[in-house]
């Protein structure tokens, strides 16, 4: 072969067997069937691999995200859903007036309050019974005088609502059972007909008190006192202002 004026001898290149020609395994051989083998093998370990990797990806992904993607937020101060205040009972303004009917002198409770003697009656007389031995109450001084057979009873207060304790006990040794002693009274208009004390009060020597919500508008609390069989009595009265 003559290449830019010189001649070269072109050697004879011996044939390759067909099986290994350019460094591939012929379709036919046992070699490639064992390599295309391995090769399985491995591509179905790496796939697995590849599952068993992104499965765990994905669950720990999921468990990362429960408190932001699979739970309901926890409310905010703002949207917080505020109890309601338990009732308080009314807060007390003012001055409370406390009366001891029958007594000729002011007497002290268990509390410290001072009880005036008595006064604001129009009508009716007034006694007093010391040794009387008084159930249901801490305070039997209250009970142990009384003013009976009055029409009424009066005391100037502001204009506002007012919350009136009216105490009562059977003390009078000729009063033995009930329906001895009925009488009916209003309260600024509210009415109590046919009160029976001993029946309230479940017998004698037993402390009673009757409760009344009441609303000034005219500057005077009035209670009036009618009576039915035998003389109405009391034996203290509470006036408590209320807002």
């Amino acid at each position: 072969m003559l290449i830019y004026g010189r001649a070269f001898k072109l050697s004879k290149i011996p044939a390759r067997n067909p099986a290994q020609q350019d460094g591939f395994l012929s379709p036919g051989s046992g070699q490639l069937k064992q390599s295309m083998k391995n090769n399985i093998r491995l591509l179905s370990r790496s796939s697995v691999a590849v599952m068993l990797m992104s499965a765990a990806i994905f669950i720990a992904g999921c468990e990362s995200s429960k408190t932001t993607c699979c739970q309901k937020p926890e409310p905010s101060a703002a949207s917080a859903v505020v109890a309601s205040p338990a009732p308080v009972a009314p807060r007390v303004i003012g001055t409370v007036i406390r009366i001891r009917a029958g007594a000729t002198a002011p007497v002290t409770d268990s509390a410290g309050n001072v009880w005036l003697a008595d006064q604001g009656f129009e009508g009716g007389d007034t006694i007093e019974r010391p040794d009387a031995e008084i159930a249901g109450t801490k305070d039997q001084v209250l009970y142990r005088a009384e003013h009976y057979a009055m029409d009424s009873f009066s005391w100037p207060l502001p204009n506002g609502k007012y919350q009136v304790k009216l105490y009562f006990a059977e003390t009078y040794d000729g009063i033995t059972g009930p329906g001895e002693r009925v009488f009916s009274f209003s309260v600024q208009g509210q009415e109590f007909k046919d009160f029976d004390v001993w029946k309230k009060a479940g017998g004698p020597l037993k402390a009673y008190v009757e409760t009344v919500n009441v609303e000034v508008a005219n500057g005077k609390l009035l209670i009036k006192f009618t009576s039915n069989v035998e003389n109405p009595q009391i034996n203290a009265i509470e006036i408590i202002p209320q807002i």
